[in-house]
Order: C-alpha cells, then sequence, then structure tokens
C-alpha cells in the first residue's frame, strides 16, 4: 500500500473558495464553502450543513471548527456521489 503525504497547510490553501467535507473525531461531518484557515489548521465554511451517519441533519449557515476537532478535510462530494453511495 502507497501513501500520498501532502503538507496539509499548502493543500489547504488551495481548497479555499471551494466546496470540503470536514469529518470530525465523533463522526459528524460539516459540508461547505472554505472561506479561510489559518496557521493551526481551524477552518472556517460558510454555507455548512451536518451530515451524520450518511444523512443531512440541517444547515447550519457560518461555522468555525477548531484544529483539534478536525479527523480530515477533503474536496466535498458531488450530489451525484452522495446518491451513488445510499
Amino acid at each position: 500500500m502507497s501513501l500520498n503525504i501532502i503538507n496539509p497547510k499548502p493543500f489547504l490553501a488551495s481548497l479555499v473558495g471551494h466546496r470540503v467535507a470536514v469529518k470530525l473525531k465523533w463522526g459528524q461531518e460539516y459540508r461547505g464553502n472554505l472561506i479561510s484557515t489559518d496557521s493551526y489548521i481551524n477552518v472556517q465554511l460558510d454555507g455548512a450543513e451536518e451530515w451524520k451517519n450518511g444523512t443531512s441533519a440541517g444547515m447550519l449557515g457560518e461555522v468555525l471548527i477548531r484544529c483539534n476537532n478536525i479527523l480530515y478535510v477533503r474536496a466535498a462530494p458531488t450530489e451525484g456521489e452522495d446518491a451513488k453511495k445510499n
């Protein structure tokens, strides 16, 4: 198995202005537009939606997620990719 290690700061900077999915350590996922990130890797999302167990739990609007709660950040799946999972 080969892993591709990516430096997180430039990776997050490249995602600013795009839709992302932020998975928390406790299983929730927040999807929204990445507005900003800082040197601690705190992230700010706009138009955020909370997802639990693959189901939308509602719109939250603008949120700030503290770095120590984040498990991973990735580009958000498209609507079609969500439908394929279910």
